[in-house]
């Protein structure tokens, strides 16, 4: 675990790189996995446990944590889709911190984390039940790679693309 503290209101936010096995993830998924289930009507664990949990883990995915006081109140994750692209998964905020900018701090981090890797080009899908992940990721510079004007559940799975600049690495 790599912890970088933030300010968040009176008491400190914590960036923390782990792995998917880590205690603190266990909120993440679980209420993921609920969210999941509530909106689409089916057991979604199977979705969470997908992709083995070395994907997540460097040097080709990240997955990380914003803790306040010690607790997970927002995480996400990338892997590696192929050699210049990265998939962000996972983006979640706890059900009591959300509205408070917690999961555009976490894309923001997820994708300066990708960029450093070598990573030019950020891919995600999000559900056609989730306008929330949407508008995030619209408000955030990603381009739809659907038409926005149709039905999202016409569509299945929503996908969205970013490109990244290289890292200024202050060398001239």
């Amino acid at each position: 675990m790599t912890p970088v503290a933030e300010p968040y209101g009176q008491t400190a936010l914590t960036v923390v790189r782990t792995g998917v096995t880590d205690p603190l993830v266990r909120p993440l998924l679980r209420e993921l996995g609920e969210e999941y289930s509530t909106r689409y009507g089916k057991d979604a664990h199977g979705e969470l446990s997908r992709y083995p949990a070395e994907e997540f883990t460097p040097p080709h995915g990240v997955l990380l944590l914003l803790l306040h006081a010690g607790a997970a109140v927002a995480g996400g994750a990338y892997r590696r889709l192929d050699a210049g692209t990265a998939e962000l998964k996972r983006i979640w905020t706890h059900s009591a911190h959300r509205r408070r900018g917690l999961a555009r701090r976490v894309v923001a981090e997820l994708e300066r984390e990708a960029a450093l890797r070598g990573y030019r080009r950020i891919y995600l899908t999000t559900g056609p039940r989730q306008p929330e992940a949407r508008n995030l990721y619209l408000a955030t510079g990603y381009t739809p790679l659907f038409d926005t004007a149709a039905d999202p559940e016409s569509i299945g799975p929503l996908p969205f693309e970013k490109h990244l600049a290289a890292p200024d690495t202050g060398e001239t």
